[in-house]
């Protein structure tokens, strides 16, 4: 999606206060991300670090910047990868769930707190579009070290799907379009200062399995759609009728997505 040129940028629309008090919806309704996804952003890294001559320190030492309840961190460490999982909300980071190779830090995208040339993956998971991009790609080639790689990865919503472009058409009728679905990312912002390699792109299909609450704890994960009130009473009925279409014979919809992500390495 493209920003709207009247759009605010979304850095300056409280993107930290904002998700405080989605923090347990996050947990319970967020999407993860789909293995091969994940298999792709860490391709090739043990050779480049042997190449390096860095392959005999252990096991790979990530970043997460904005890993909120630390889906995305939680993938990585599953693969054995050390993440520093830097989240600037206090409630986000406690919600997220212990493990022995994830530790929380508080930080930003564009002030990590973490030493220059430290970490050898910078991850951004769902969370780019929040950050002073520029700033935040200056800040990603400095705690990286040479040769490191950075990975932008988003789910989209596949609106070529019947129910998953049901939902978002339930969410605009109580909400309009959001300016954070008119999310602004070019991917040659990664390169224009002459910091990274240019943005490769790669893209994978991504399904989500949802009961009757889950579809409605999915719309309220997101910081933009009302949790209370007339529009929020209007957004259930619209999405129980949206369930009772598409509903198979277990009570489960699925949602449908696009996962991208967009890798490059620090020159």
């Amino acid at each position: 999606m493209t920003r709207d040129s009247t759009d605010p940028p979304l850095h300056d629309l409280d993107p930290t206060g904002r998700f405080s008090d989605r923090a347990e919806d996050y947990v319970r309704y967020r999407p993860t991300y789909p293995a091969a996804a994940v298999a792709c952003l860490l391709r090739e890294m043990d050779d480049a670090r042997t190449l390096r001559g860095t392959g005999d320190q252990g096991s790979i030492l990530a970043a997460d910047l904005g890993a909120g309840t630390g889906i995305s961190s939680r993938l990585l460490a599953e693969r054995g990868v050390r993440v520093l999982a830097i989240e600037p909300n206090a409630a986000m980071r406690a919600a997220g769930s212990p493990h022995p190779l994830i530790e929380w830090r508080a930080g930003t995208g564009e002030a990590t707190g973490l030493d220059a040339g430290s970490v050898e993956l910078v991850m951004c998971a769902q969370a780019f579009h929040w950050f002073r991009q520029r700033e935040a790609i200056a800040e990603s080639h400095r705690i990286l070290r040479p040769g490191g790689r950075l990975c932008i990865m988003w789910n989209s919503r596949d609106g070529h799907d019947p129910l998953t472009r049901g939902y978002i058409e339930a969410i605009h009728a109580v909400n309009g379009e959001d300016p954070a679905e008119r999310r602004s990312f070019e991917p040659e912002v990664v390169s224009a200062a002459g910091l990274f390699t240019p943005a490769r792109l790669e893209t994978f299909d991504h399904t989500q399995v949802l009961d009757r609450a889950g579809l409605v704890g999915r719309a309220i994960s997101a910081s933009y759609v009302p949790r209370e009130g007339a529009r929020f009473r209007r957004l259930v009925e619209l999405l129980d009728e949206l369930f009772e279409r598409h509903r198979d014979e277990n009570g489960r919809v699925v949602m449908r997505y696009v996962t991208k992500v967009y890798l490059a390495e620090r020159t």
